[in-house]
C-alpha cells in the first residue's frame, strides 16, 4: 500500500476503534448509569437503541451521498458527531441529554461504516478486498477488548463513568489527524458510481434476502454483547473479562480471516457461524462459574465473521449495489438491533419480576432472569440456520450454469 493508503486504512481502524470503545465502555458502565439517574433496564434500553438508531440513520444517508460529497466529508462530519456526542455525553443532566448525545455518538459510527467499507472496497479488489475488510472489522472487537480492560480497571479503581466516556476521545483526534490532508479514493467502476444502478441492484430479491439476513446475524452478535454486564453480572464470571474474551478472539479471527473465507466462500462461513453461535448462545444461558468462559469462547467462534462477510457478500456478489449496498445491508443490521434494545431491556425487567413471584432474591434473581434473557436470544442465530442454508443452495444454483459451460 502507498503511504496515503496506509493512512486512509490505519485512519479507517481507528475511527472503527471509536466506535468500539464507544460501545464497550457504555456496556460497562450502564449499571452505573441505572444508579446515577434512577433508570430502568429498559429506559437503559432506549438509550442503547439511540447509539444503534444514530447508526443506520447516517449510513444511509452516508451511502446515498457517498458519490456526490465523498469518503473525506462523510468523516469530517464522523470526527464532528463523534465529538459532540462525546462531551454532552458527560455533561449530560439526566435521561434526555442522554439519548440526544448517544444518537449523536451513534451518527459519528454510522459515518465511519459509510465511509470505510466503499473505500477499502474501491480501493481493492477479490482476496485482497476481502482480507482488508476483515482485518478493518477486527478493529470492532479489538476496540471493544481495549474498552472493556479500560472500563473494568478504571471501575474497579472507583472512577466515574465519565471519566471512562473521555477515554473514548483519544482515537476520534487520532482518526482525524490520519485522514487530514490524504487523497481519498474514487468508485472503481461506473456502475457502481450510478446511484440508479445501485437502486436497481438493491432492488432484487438477493439484494432483499441477505438484508433480512443482517436482521439477525447483527442481533446475534450485539444483543448479549451489548448487555454483558446485566445478564452475567451474577453467573460467576466477570462480564467484561467476558466480553474482552469474546471480542479478543473476534479480532485474532478477522485478522486471519481472509484465507479463511477465501477457501470456505461467505455463505459456507456464514452458515457455520450460525450454527456455532446458536449452541454458544445455549452454552452462556446454562452455564456458571469459569464455564461461561468455555460458552464464550464458542459463541465468539460463531459471531466473529458474522459482519464483515455480511459486508464482503453484498461487495462480491452484488458489486453494482457501490457503496449504498453495503451502507444499506449495515443499516439493516443496526436499525434491527435498535429496535431490539428496549425489548431485551424488556425482557430483564419481566425475568426479574417473574423470579421476584416465586420467591427468589439478591444474586439468584439477577442469574435466573440473564439465563432467561438469553434463551430468548437463541432464537436468532437458530433462524439464521435455515435463512444460510436456504442461501448456500441458492448460490450453488447461481454458479451451476457457468460450471457447465465452461
Amino acid at each position: 500500500m502507498s503511504d496515503n493508503n496506509k493512512r486512509l486504512f490505519y485512519g479507517s481502524c481507528f475511527a472503527l476503534i471509536t466506535t468500539a470503545l464507544s460501545f464497550s465502555i457504555r456496556a460497562g458502565i450502564l449499571p452505573q448509569l441505572g444508579e446515577s439517574f434512577n433508570l430502568t433496564a429498559q429506559q437503559l434500553g432506549y438509550i442503547n437503541r439511540m447509539w444503534f438508531l444514530g447508526f443506520p440513520i447516517s449510513m444511509v444517508l452516508g451511502g446515498i451521498f457517498y458519490n456526490t460529497i465523498g469518503p473525506k466529508n462523510i468523516m469530517r462530519f464522523a470526527f464532528v458527531a463523534h465529538t459532540a456526542g462525546i462531551l454532552l455525553t458527560i455533561y449530560a443532566g439526566g435521561y434526555g441529554g442522554l439519548l440526544i448525545s448517544t444518537l449523536l455518538i451513534g451518527l459519528g459510527n454510522g459515518c465511519t461504516e459509510a465511509a470505510c467499507n466503499p473505500m477499502i472496497a474501491d480501493s481493492y479488489e477479490g482476496k485482497m478486498m476481502n482480507t482488508l475488510l476483515n482485518r478493518f472489522h477486527m478493529w470492532f472487537p479489538g476496540g471493544i477488548v481495549l474498552g472493556s480492560v479500560v472500563s473494568l480497571f478504571m471501575t474497579n479503581w472507583g472512577m466515574s463513568w465519565q471519566a471512562q466516556i473521555w477515554i473514548i476521545l483519544v482515537p476520534t483526534v487520532i482518526y482525524a489527524y490520519l485522514f487530514y490532508g490524504q487523497i481519498f479514493p474514487k468508485p472503481r467502476s461506473a456502475e457502481s458510481a450510478s446511484l440508479k444502478g445501485n437502486l436497481k441492484a438493491m432492488a432484487t430479491p438477493l439484494f432483499i434476502f441477505i438484508s433480512i439476513c443482517m436482521t439477525m446475524t447483527a442481533i446475534s452478535e450485539f444483543g448479549p454483547t451489548q448487555w454483558v454486564e446485566l445478564i452475567l453480572s451474577k453467573s460467576g464470571a466477570q462480564p467484561m473479562l467476558v466480553l474482552a474474551l469474546i471480542t479478543g478472539i473476534m479480532a485474532f479471527g478477522r485478522y486471519f480471516g481472509g484465507e479463511f473465507v477465501h477457501k470456505f466462500d461467505q455463505t459456507g462461513v456464514l452458515l457455520g457461524s450460525a450454527v456455532v453461535a446458536s449452541l454458544g448462545i445455549f452454552l452462556l444461558s446454562t452455564f456458571t462459574g469459569g464455564m461461561v468462559y468455555v460458552a464464550a469462547v464458542l459463541f465468539a467462534v460463531g459471531i466473529c465473521f458474522f459482519w464483515p462477510n455480511m459486508i464482503g457478500f453484498t461487495a462480491e456478489k452484488i458489486p453494482a449495489s457501490g457503496a449504498i449496498g453495503m451502507s444499506i445491508v449495515g443499516a439493516f443490521g443496526m436499525f434491527s438491533v435498535s429496535i431490539w434494545q428496549p425489548i431485551i431491556g424488556g425482557w430483564i425487567d419481566s425475568a426479574r419480576e417473574r423470579a421476584a413471584a416465586t420467591g427468589m432474591e439478591g444474586d439468584a434473581l439477577e442469574l435466573i432472569a440473564g439465563q432467561e434473557t438469553l434463551q430468548s436470544m437463541i432464537t436468532f442465530p437458530v433462524i439464521l440456520i435455515v435463512l444460510f442454508t436456504f442461501l448456500l443452495f441458492w448460490m450453488k444454483k447461481r454458479q451451476t450454469p457457468a460450471v457447465q459451460t465452461a
